[in-house]
């Protein structure tokens, strides 16, 4: 892993994701699949994979659809038998749980394996590839390939809805100017941010449920490259789970904004001082505020947010490798 390589990954976010929308245009990736014959979905992964499989299913079941995500590592995987597609995610095509949660699928299943490494084990374990076309990730650690994975499992859930990829296309190149503006104007709002969420107790991230995934991948973001304390959690439930820590530690919080339960939260963190940033919109309490074009479109959000905590992790795990 290397911290250098993961900000040169981040800077060149916009170029790939701009191709990607172009490759979902003129070409459909999920041909292999047929909707006529997939009655259930189950998405397969691990970390970065599982939070966005998480939103994925969540999306699907939204439509209508029977649709699940689970850990690849868990025993208890659905036995949903023929009929049922099972999409197994790995960046690296090479994660030991999702090897091993193949290999104990119920006959008859479809197996689809979505990866940004060509002849990989799971391309080897599975029918079909889709492709995440993120390219080679130098810093070792998942952001290009899962912005990539978000992007088409959005894909995945037009083509079994029966819905054209254009309105997810110009999501998508939306998307890639915003993460953009966020890195053009990175020196106007991140160091005051990373002052703002870097504290002594760690980092709390915030999300609505439709994009906790957000929360979970910056909270990993911060512990994976500077190897500081970081949490996720989802607005509503945060006053259920994490409010308490907001009376006996430093309390820093990034709040991904769209949640109805935001003033719910804002009522604990007003009251007792917590430092809050908020992204995406206005957010009641926040000191901060990090805004980009396309923030007022929940599918842009969910595709472009969590470069923020990304940057400030860059910047972070930089700095520490320097000392």
């Amino acid at each position: 892993m290397d911290p250098d390589g993961f900000a040169s990954d981040l800077a060149r976010k916009p170029e790939v994701l701009s191709r990607l929308a172009e490759r979902i245009g003129a070409d459909n990736p999920w041909a292999a699949v047929d909707p006529a014959t997939t009655e259930r979905v189950v998405f397969l992964g691990m970390g970065s994979s599982a939070y966005a499989g998480a939103i994925a299913a969540a999306r699907l079941r939204a439509h209508g659809f029977l649709a699940a995500s689970e850990l690849a590592s868990t025993r208890l995987l659905p036995a949903w038998g023929p009929g049922t597609l099972v999409v197994a995610t790995s960046a690296t095509g090479g994660s030991a749980e999702t090897l091993d949660a193949l290999s104990r699928l119920p006959a008859g299943v479809t197996t689809v394996a979505l990866t940004n490494t060509a002849g990989s084990s799971i391309t080897e374990s599975c029918s079909a590839v889709v492709d995440l076309a993120a390219e080679p990730e130098r810093g070792g650690v998942a952001c290009r390939s899962y912005q990539h994975t978000l992007a088409l499992l959005m894909a995945l859930e037009l083509h079994l809805s029966g819905h054209d990829t254009a309105g997810l296309v110009a999501s998508i190149a939306t998307a890639a100017e915003a993460s953009a503006h966020l890195l053009d104007t990175e020196a106007a709002w991140r160091p005051e941010v990373a002052d703002a969420l870097l504290g002594p107790t760690g980092t709390h991230l915030v999300a609505p449920a439709h994009r906790f995934c957000s929360a979970q991948q910056g909270a990993l973001m911060l512990r994976e490259g500077p190897r500081r304390p970081a949490v996720g959690c989802e607005t509503g439930d945060w006053s259920h789970v994490d409010v308490y820590l907001t009376k006996t530690t430093d309390y820093r919080m990034l709040v991904f904004a769209g949640s109805e339960w935001e003033d719910q939260m804002a009522e604990w963190t007003t009251l007792r001082g917590t430092t809050v940033v908020g992204v995406g919109d206005t957010v009641p309490g926040a000191r901060l505020e990090v805004r980009y074009p396309g923030d007022d479109h929940d599918d842009v959000r969910l595709l472009t947010e969590v470069l923020v905590p990304e940057l400030v992790a860059a910047r972070a795990w930089q700095e520490t490798a320097k000392g």
